[in-house]
Parts: structure tokens; C-alpha cells; sequence
């Protein structure tokens, strides 16, 4: 199967800009990030914690000027509006599905050029991705710069080391708690109406179709917490990518149940008949939700507003 290695979400959703405009792996909840996260003074005073290019970093009490750009979501979650939201094309694009949040919340441009850093004036920098050591001597001398050591793609593991590095590790804890209970919910809904039944989740753009990962944003949440079976394409797929390229006839030969479809716009490729004689769309079993929803991102809120649009889908 041809792979699109689209990097980093950041770059998934430039691609995304460009037409229109995590999970995670199961993780045992007793896996926090303290093996990742090495609080080195516990003693009175500034908390100095390691951080993903094993630096040290003295973390303020109680910042209130947090910038985490695009890990907003992780923020939300635990009622910190930061000082800046990740946004691309000169802020016109920005996470939609956070706005009720952070509508309020001024945009940085993605890639946190040092100037507009600077602007926003933040006490605590945690950056999402692993960075040169001279960007982050930059940064520096804004505001401690915390890079982090989970992976992008492991939101619990990111929701935990979030908490640490905030001082607020029993909230992250409540905030995974409360998910995986509605994500239980979900999981019942699954196993009474489509028990034993195949489900992806695709992004067309115009005639380009991609398949998300199952351990990846929402296709940890389809298979890892719905409980829906991974069709055997899907699951063939290799790590390096969160949504991969495959053709109409790969979607075929899934053979999949039911289909959740990222679109903006119909497709030519749905007048096919390969594309009529998938099992979802024969079943009438296809849901259509736009770019800007949560399907396509990481983090707590991303992945209950995917349950929701399960439970509806279903319930439909």
C-alpha cells in the first residue's frame, strides 16, 4: 500500500488548508510519565523538571501566560485558556472544534516564529515537538521552554506529563478517568448495534482518499475505545503516518461496515462503482463529517467529541 507520511498533525492539517480551508496506543493508567519526566528538586522552591532533549527547566509557580500551541486541547481540559492559539494561513485557520473555548484567544502562526512568541509575552513555553537545542536557547530567553517528552501521538501519556509539568496531576488524571467512562459508554453502544462489524474512518480530499491509523488520533478512538474491528487494510498499516494514502480499490477491499467520511465536499470517486458496492455505503452506513470537526486531531476533547459523533451515527 502507497504511504503519505504527513509528519506531524501540524502538517496533516496544512494539507487540509490547502483543499478547504491523538491514539493512541492503550496505555495502562499507572504508565504515567514519571520514567519521561524526571522532577529533579522536590524541595522547597522552583520545580526543575527534564525535558524531552534532557534539559533542565525551572518551571514557574502558578504561570498564567501558558503558551502550548496545539496542545490547546489539553489546556481546555484542565480550565487553562492559554495565551495564544496554534492557527495557520495568518490565523484564518485554527482548531474549529476548540472555539467555544478559545474563540476569544489571539492566534500564533503554527511554526512559533520567534517574534510573535515574544508578542504574546507567555511565562511557560511547553512545545509539542522535538525542536533544535538553538530554537529552544531562543525561547529561553522569552520564558522557561519545556519540550515533551511524550509522543505526539499518545494522548494520555501527553494528558499526564501536561498535568506534571502544570502542577496539576490529579486533575489530568480526572480529566483520562471521565474519558475512559464515556468512552465505555460508547463502547456498550458499539457492541449492542454493530457487534463483530468493521469501521474506518477516511479523508477524501477531491479524489484523494486517506485511512487513519488504528492506534493514531481518532482511529485509537474507533478501535482502541469504540471497540469496532479494524479492517485488515487498516490494519496492515505501518507506524509512520497518521492518515495513509490508499486508493479506491484498497477502500474496497476492506470490505468495511460502516464508513466515517472527513469531507468538505463531494467526490467524483463516489459515482464509482467500487465506491457503490462498499458494504457501508450499500448499507447506507456512511457518515459524513467535515475537516473542521475532531476527527482529525489529538487530546481528551478531539477524542470525546468522536465518541459523540459515533453514538449519534449509530443512533441515526
Amino acid at each position: 500500500m502507497k504511504k503519505l507520511a504527513l509528519g506531524t498533525l501540524s502538517l496533516t492539517l496544512l494539507l487540509a488548508a490547502c483543499g478547504n480551508n491523538e491514539e493512541d496506543t492503550e496505555l495502562d493508567p499507572a504508565d504515567g510519565t514519571d520514567e519521561a519526566t524526571e522532577e529533579v528538586q522536590e524541595s522547597e522552591g522552583p520545580r526543575v523538571l527534564t525535558d524531552g532533549l534532557g534539559n533542565e527547566v525551572e518551571i514557574p509557580e502558578d504561570p498564567e501566560a501558558v503558551l502550548a500551541s496545539y496542545l490547546e486541547d489539553y489546556l481546555t481540559a484542565l480550565d487553562i485558556t492559554p495565551v495564544a492559539q496554534w492557527s495557520i494561513n495568518d490565523g484564518e485557520g485554527v482548531q474549529s472544534y476548540l472555539q467555544d473555548d478559545l474563540a476569544d484567544v489571539q492566534t500564533i502562526p503554527y511554526d512559533l516564529p520567534y517574534e510573535s512568541v515574544m508578542s504574546v509575552e507567555p511565562d511557560l513555553i511547553l512545545v509539542r515537538d522535538q525542536i533544535e537545542q538553538d530554537m529552544v536557547d531562543q525561547y529561553n530567553l522569552i520564558a522557561p521552554t519545556y519540550v515533551m517528552n511524550a509522543s505526539p501521538t499518545s494522548w494520555r501519556e501527553t494528558m499526564r506529563e501536561i498535568g506534571t509539568v502544570l502542577d496539576r496531576e490529579d486533575e489530568a488524571a480526572s480529566v483520562i478517568e471521565s474519558y475512559d467512562a464515556r468512552a465505555e459508554e460508547t463502547a456498550s453502544l458499539v457492541q449492542e448495534t454493530a457487534e463483530g462489524e468493521s469501521a474506518a474512518a477516511i479523508w477524501m480530499i477531491d479524489t484523494s482518499l486517506f485511512v487513519v491509523h488504528p492506534e493514531r488520533s481518532s482511529g485509537s478512538v474507533l478501535y482502541g475505545d469504540a471497540g469496532f474491528d479494524i479492517p485488515d487494510v487498516v490494519d496492515q498499516l505501518s507506524d509512520d503516518a497518521d492518515w495513509a494514502a490508499v486508493s479506491l480499490e484498497e477502500l474496497a477491499e476492506m470490505d468495511v461496515d460502516h464508513l466515517f467520511l472527513i469531507s468538505d465536499a463531494e467526490s467524483e470517486l463516489m459515482e464509482d462503482r467500487l465506491w457503490q458496492n462498499i458494504p457501508a455505503v450499500e448499507n447506507d452506513n456512511v457518515y459524513t463529517f467535515d475537516s473542521q470537526s475532531a476527527w482529525l486531531y489529538y487530546g481528551p476533547i478531539a477524542n470525546e467529541q468522536v465518541l459523540e459523533h459515533i453514538d449519534s451515527s449509530l443512533q441515526q
